[in-house]
């Protein structure tokens, strides 16, 4: 049997920058991200926020390379905080910090986003998890996308970490991604037969003045525009390393086995958007809780069972991939609740989203 490419990782996370008193974010003015790219060079940058650091592995082999270099960053930002009295967190939103708070960082890029997009920029507060998965060809890369866009519910729910925002309980077990639907060009991949037709796409945006670059194509899972790979960037950013690199994890095992299927001439069925955001929104609203649809059987089914179908659907793979392990804490998951269950667990208990972000900074160095 014919073994599968090496699909090489690349994992980006946006961490919260906490003031240890306050519990608010707070500016770091820089100084934990100039510090950190003497040791850790380009993989930390600021973001348009001045209280996010913006972190990202290496190009990774396998998920055991991706999970040791995400505790290695995670410590380090954490070490080169405290030197400033600071602390760190991971969630998709600060349960209370208010956006009109938080200053943003000087630098022409976000000038120019802010200048455009006004307010929708300004209030963009959120926090997420990328994740790049390494395709060679492209045209293989661009069906793989259309097809992966089906699981991209399934991956959210399993990653939702964002119930509050600016001191409110919202509803949602992910309203982070509710934030972010005010920007342009983002939500669900729109479908492209080719990688011309996509790439036509984008020089016609950057021709007519939409974009000046195609980076700003802000989607849930875009073929990137300079680099081989897929990227997958619905997720809100986890707490702890386990469930980033869990959902890291499963990522990785969906692009294979869909890669697997296409060499055998066996596509996986490519489902209406209208549809795929019916899924979208059920993951935004109620996380792993409640159901979601089987669009092939056309009804309604729990969102657990379809997730533990969905590692069924992926078993051939992972032990290929070496994974396994990494891939069965999604049980754990599924058993004690996402971030955003557990957020909503301790301000049920306390009523004091103090206590949340201390829960919050707490999880983030679990495992290091």
């Amino acid at each position: 049997m014919k073994k599968l490419p090496v699909f090489t990782l690349g994992v980006e996370e946006e961490y919260q920058i906490i003031d240890p008193v306050t519990r608010d974010l707070r500016s770091h003015l820089s100084k934990i991200v100039d510090g950190a790219k003497i040791i850790l060079n380009e993989q930390v940058k600021a973001e348009m926020h001045q209280s996010v650091v913006e972190v990202g592995t290496n190009i990774c082999n396998s998920v055991t390379d991706a999970k040791n270099e995400i505790r290695f960053l995670r410590s380090k930002i954490v070490e080169l905080a405290d030197k400033q009295d600071l602390i760190v967190g991971g969630a998709g939103t600060h349960p209370f910090s208010k956006w009109q708070d938080q200053p943003i960082t000087d630098d022409p890029r976000y000038h120019d986003i802010v200048n455009e997009l006004q307010d929708a920029a300004r209030s963009n507060l959120i926090f997420g998890m990328h994740c790049h998965v390494g395709i060679e060809n492209r045209e293989i890369g661009l069906q793989l996308m259309n097809q992966a866009t089906y699981f991209l519910p399934h991956i959210f729910a399993l990653s939702t970490n964002s119930p509050f925002w600016e001191g409110r309980q919202t509803g949602y077990k992910s309203f982070r991604t509710k934030v972010f639907d005010k920007f342009p060009r983002t939500g669900l991949p729109e479908y492209f037969d080719s990688v011309g037709s996509y790439e036509n796409y984008l020089e016609t945006l950057v021709k007519t003045n939409c974009i000046d670059n195609p980076k700003k194509i802000w989607w849930d899972l875009r073929l990137h525009p300079f680099y081989n790979t897929i990227e997958f960037r619905i997720c809100d950013m986890c707490l702890t390393v386990d469930e980033t690199i869990c959902i890291v994890a499963i990522i990785q095992a969906i692009v294979a086995k869909l890669y697997k299927l296409n060499m055998n001439n066996t596509s996986f069925n490519i489902y209406r958007l209208a549809l795929i955001k019916e899924n979208k929104f059920r993951a935004a609203r109620y996380g792993i809780d409640n159901n979601m649809i089987d669009f092939g059987l056309q009804k309604e089914v729990e969102t657990k069972m379809l997730i533990l179908e969905l590692l069924d659907f992926i078993d051939d793979v992972v032990d290929e991939l070496g994974s396994r392990e990494d891939i069965n804490y999604v049980h754990t998951i599924l058993k004690n609740g996402t971030g955003a269950d557990k957020q909503l667990a301790v301000f049920e208990e306390t009523g004091d989203l103090c206590r949340v972000v201390d829960f919050i900074t707490g999880e983030f160095t679990k495992g290091l």
